[in-house]
């Protein structure tokens, strides 16, 4: 086995990701002058992020060959180098919690990164944010580029849904076995860069480039009201004509119930996350943030 370290940060969704990703485009230099391979995708537009994971979904069987795609796809960008990593669909897609489940491909997309990096996986960071607010806000952002049935219709399977934070946990542990794993609540994520300097302990904090702009900023619900009657009218945007409609939307930031949880559903999922967060930090191999 070689002795690359990978510095994993793995999301989740929802939880400034994107933001984090521009952190490291915009310490990119800073980075690879002193030895580090840099990776991460490019979908909300981070200027340089190139990384495009070929990750199996729930029903996928054959594991091998999407190992191969994700080897060959590490090897290219790490080019021999330690590498931090940044991709939020590692545990899987925001998809699946409209059907009442959490990350159901999280084992088999992290036995393929496991066997895909040929060294250590040195430190995996997962931020991990209440329930009620990731599936709204998952919820919202699907809405922003495809159809989706009313928040209502859904509101069901939400309630109901299968595992949630220490079970991922414990599956990405177990599975990407890395020599160290942090959870850290949303609130108290900090900034980017403060979280970079967590995820490789020994970078230069004071020289860590906060990004200057906000990114990925959810849409209002005047914006994901009109692309809804676009959408269910049949037509299909380029990502260009639904990103104007958000911007046009932008000031409109009058709320009009497009995706809540009533009250007493956010009481049920607040005393869920904090029973869950007292779960994760008695579990072993876990350091909670």
């Amino acid at each position: 086995m070689s002795d690359r370290a990978l510095y994993l940060h793995a999301g989740a969704h929802r939880t400034g990701t994107s933001s984090f990703q521009m952190c490291l485009h915009d310490n990119r230099g800073m980075l690879e002058q002193a030895g580090w391979a840099v990776a991460y995708p490019g979908r909300d537009g981070i200027p340089s992020g190139t990384l495009a994971l070929r990750l199996p979904g729930p029903r996928d069987e054959d594991l091998a060959t999407p190992t191969r795609k994700v080897a060959r796809t590490l090897s290219d960008h790490s080019a021999g180098r330690n590498m931090i990593l940044s991709e939020e669909n590692i545990p899987g897609r925001m998809m699946h919690f409209m059907q009442g489940l959490f990350y159901p491909a999280a084992q088999a997309r992290a036995q393929v990164m496991r066997d895909a990096w040929p060294g250590t996986i040195a430190h995996v960071v997962l931020v991990v944010r209440s329930y009620g607010q990731l599936f709204a806000s998952g919820y919202r952002k699907r809405a922003e580029d495809n159809a989706v049935p009313p928040f209502d219709t859904l509101r069901p399977n939400y309630m109901r849904m299968d595992r949630g934070w220490p079970e991922l946990v414990a599956v990405l542990r177990d599975t990407l076995r890395p020599q160290q794993m942090t959870v850290l609540p949303y609130e108290k994520r900090g900034t980017s860069a403060a979280l970079l300097a967590r995820l490789v302990p020994g970078l230069p904090r004071g020289a860590l480039v906060e990004p200057a702009r906000d990114v990925n900023v959810s849409a209002t619900d005047a914006a994901l009201e009109a692309l809804q009657a676009r959408y269910h009218a049949g037509d299909k945007l380029d990502r260009a004509t639904w990103k104007a409609v958000i911007e046009t939307h932008g000031t409109d930031r009058d709320p009009r119930g497009f995706a809540t949880f009533s009250d007493e559903e956010e009481r049920v999922w607040q005393q869920r996350y904090y029973a869950d967060l007292s779960r994760l930090a008695a579990m072993d191999g876990i350091v909670l943030g």
